[in-house]
Parts: C-alpha cells; structure tokens; sequence
C-alpha cells in the first residue's frame, strides 16, 4: 500500500521566508527520483531549482506559477512505495510510483536549496491509471506529513454549505484583508477548492471595476434629480475613487521587496555619514592599459577598472580595518571581520544584485576581474544562488556606469561601509600648477559612525584617492 508524502516549501536561509512559484518541472503523475529537482522558484535572492526529498509518483501539486508561497507550504504530494498501477493515485484514483534504486521512501531529508544528494534523476514518466466506473473508488491512502497544513482563516458559510475557508497561504489571507475582500464569498481555483492569489486578484479587480461604474453612474446627470442637491463632499469622494481604481499598484516582492527591506533597515538602524572627494584618474587609466598592452592579444583577461578599484579598496581596508566591520547591536560590541568579502552592485533584469567576492584580500587585481566577471555573467542569466549574494563585509557601488558623477550610497546592511564610484570623464583640473584636461571621478564613501570617526573614515578615502591619482603608492602593499 502505498503512503503519500507532503513536501512543504523548505527554508532556503538567510532569512527567506517565501519563494515565488516561476515553472512547475513536473506533473501530476510523473514519476520523480529522490532529489530530482521539481520546481522552480525565485526568492528574493535568486532563482533556484528545489529538489524533492521523496522518490515516487506525484500525487498532487499546490500553487499556480507566478504564485507565492511561504515557508512551510505545501509544494506537492508523492505517492511512495506503490507496486502496482492500483495501489496509489493521483486524485485518489490509483497511481504506482517506481521506488528509486536505493531508496526506500524514507527520503534524502536534502531539502535544502542547492544541497541534494546529487543522484541522477530517474526518466519521468506519465502513468495513466485505469478507471473502474462501475466500483466504488478505492480509498485514498493516509498522508503522512511533519506538521499539518496551516489552520483556515475563518469558518462560515461557503457556496451555500457550513465550513472552513480553503486558504492555506497567509499571503493570499493579508491581500485579502487589505483590499477588504470577504474570502468567505470566493470559489477557489485551486485543488479541491483551495483559494488562490489569483482569485484574490481577479475578485479585487471586479471590485474596482464596480466601483469606477458606480462613479460613472452617479456622475450622469440623469442619475438624480434637478432638486437633488450634490455635495462638493460627493463630487471629492466619487473623483478620488476613480482616481484609485485607475492607479497602478506594483508588490514590492522578490528582489524589488528585498531590496526595499534592506534600505529600510540600513536607514532605519546605521547612523550613517557620507565623505567624497575628487580624484584624477588619468595615471591610474594608464596604468590599465599599459597591464593590459603588456598582456598581448592572447596574454588572458583584460584588467577592469573595477578591478583596480576593488583591489586599491582591500588594500585601504588592511589599513584602515575599523571599515570592514559590523555591529552587534544585541551585545553592544563592535565586531572587526577577519576577511575581506567584497560585494559589487550589480544591475540586472531582476533589479539591483550584490554579488560577493569571497577572500579579495589574498587576490590579485587579475584575480579580482576574474571573478566579478563570472558573478556578473551569472547575474545577468539568474543563476547566483544565495550563499553568492551573502556574507559581504565592504560593498563597492560603480554608479559611473549610468553617466553619473556622483551619489551619497546607502550601507548594505549589516555591513559598515560603501564606496562609491562615479563616471571617468575630461574635466578642467590644476596639474603641477598648471591647467590641464585630466580624467576626473568622484570618490564617495558612507560609513557607519559607530564604528569610526570621521577621521579614520577621511583617511580611508584619502588613501584609495592617493592610490588612484598615483598607482604606484599600491605598490608598497603587494
């Protein structure tokens, strides 16, 4: 007899909590093997293929694409350890699920994103089961699950009959509250009636539609009588009502609500303070095409300017350590980083990113360029896993990219710094007493200022200013 298993959502760490729904990889009644990936998803951090902890045939799948789901909703339910074709079913009618070799329906208990065992996966197949319509169903086999399903929002009356609501997300529950919309009087989409976003969604936009006719009505002049009398109280009412249902309304979600998280909170909790000064870049471009002259049409990978940039910040950072710190706000104690992880704001479809270059300060500059090139390529295709986009201790921000000169950078919390980079370009600058044309950027750094004062924030920004107008002072670090 086979046993049907519920996989719930996992956590996916580093504080995520739900996980939008992108392309289902399997159907009801595929076989899956255990830590076969089964669907994708997209946190707030990447996107990411979840793997199945049970191997059998898939039995039932909760949530549409483009959903959202949380932590601990149900993904989808595997029949484990059917023989036959009649021994388990999708819907109740009798599916068979083949156990993979090895397995015994235990599951990998790998639930984690990106942490299965890394068996190969076995050939799905479709199994069509046999429908006896003249006996009576068979009965549908026990669900055996770690906790249960979340409790209903409420108890009322459904479609004519007594009982619970069928919703199972607490999104979908605190959409519906926001928008004042009674889940008691909505027929879900979803299996065995369960309530989804999307029915949310539809019974908000029938909702705006109503009342935008109402405003029409009653804006006729048809619609009421000469002796009626119209309030400038209506008429404000009946304009701001039209005005609502034609506004546009974007979920701060996924990236775009991370990011949002994040800003918010580095506001919120860091004390911040912001420096700049402008440097003249012309020595350090051609310090960069001279590396990159040197290494010859077939001699490796150009040397970025960021890369310089980066490589200038590690060296500040050994001395002016104070930067490459966090706070610990519980203990009240400042906690100096041993490394230097080194984040890069990358801009990407999916927004804003912050990819990390673990362990910068034992790179080189080549080395350096090297490996923000591939995290920016993976950037670029969404394919950075989480571990990839946390950890950071120093962020470097090249804003230049979009033509502008300069900016006061927001910290990426929890760390205790940013610098920012503007564009390159001619300016009018005073060279050994003289004017001259030079290439100019402006240098901005956002410190927290807990951690230091503005003096050793000065000297960090003076020191990779100096380095910048004269590379060679790098050299005494190397």
């Amino acid at each position: 007899m086979a046993q049907v298993l519920e996989f719930k959502l996992p956590d996916l760490g580093e504080g995520l909590t739900e996980a939008e729904i992108v392309r289902w990889l399997v159907e009801v009644g595929d076989v899956v093997a255990i830590d076969q990936p089964v669907v994708e998803v997209e946190t707030a951090k990447a996107m990411v293929e979840v793997p199945c902890p049970y191997g059998g045939v898939v039995t039932a799948r909760f949530g549409e694409e483009g959903s959202e789901l949380p932590v601990g909703a149900p993904l989808l339910t595997v029949a484990v350890g059917a023989t036959d074709a009649s021994s388990a079913a999708p819907g109740d009618d009798g599916a068979a699920a083949e156990e993979p070799s090895g397995g015994s329906g235990s599951g990998s208990g790998n639930v984690l994103v990106g942490y299965g065992t890394g068996a190969p996966a076995a050939r799905r197949r479709r199994i069509r089961p046999e429908r006896n319509t003249a006996s009576a169903a068979p009965a549908a086999p026990a669900v055996v699950s770690a906790p249960s399903r979340p409790a209903p929002v409420a108890v009322g009356e459904v479609n004519g009959r007594q009982g619970p609501v069928a919703v199972v997300s607490p999104l979908v529950r605190r959409l519906a509250r926001q928008h004042e919309i009674d889940l008691r009087g909505l027929t879900g989409s979803g299996p065995d009636g369960l309530i989804l976003r999307a029915d949310v969604d539809s019974a908000i936009r029938q909702a705006g539609q109503a009342t935008e006719a109402a405003t029409r009505t009653a804006a006729r002049p048809e619609a009421r009588t000469a002796a009626e009398p119209v309030a400038a109280e209506t008429s404000t009412i009946q304009v701001g009502a039209a005005t609502q249902a034609t506004a546009e309304r974007i979920p701060l979600r996924g990236v775009r609500g991370a990011v949002a998280d994040k800003l918010s909170r580095s506001r919120s909790e860091i004390p911040d303070a912001t420096c700049w000064v402008d440097a003249d870049a012309t020595e350090l471009m051609a310090a960069r095409a001279a590396m990159n002259a040197a290494s010859g049409p077939s001699g490796g990978p150009k040397v970025s300017v960021l890369a310089l940039l980066a490589r200038i910040c590690t060296a500040a950072l050994a001395r002016y350590p104070e930067l490459n710190s966090t706070v610990d706000t519980a203990a009240r104690e400042i906690v100096r980083l041993p490394g230097v992880h080194l984040g890069f704001a990358a801009q990407t479809e999916r927004g804003l990113v912050v990819p990390v270059v673990r362990d910068a300060h034992t790179r080189n500059a080549e080395s350096i360029g090297a490996e923000i090139a591939r995290l920016t390529e993976l950037a670029r295709t969404g394919k950075l896993s989480p571990a990839q986009l946390t950890g950071g201790t120093f962020t470097l921000n090249n804003y230049g990219v979009f033509g502008v000169d300069g900016s006061t950078p927001i910290i990426n919390h929890p760390e205790a710094a940013m610098l920012g980079v503007g564009r390159i370009m001619p300016k009018p600058w005073v060279h050994h007493g003289e004017l001259a044309v030079r290439q100019v950027v402006q240098l901005s750094l956002t410190f927290d200022h807990r951690v230091c004062d503005g003096g050793t924030a000065g000297g960090f920004l003076r020191y990779v200013a100096d380095c910048v107008e004269q590379p060679a002072v790098l050299l005494r670090t190397l």
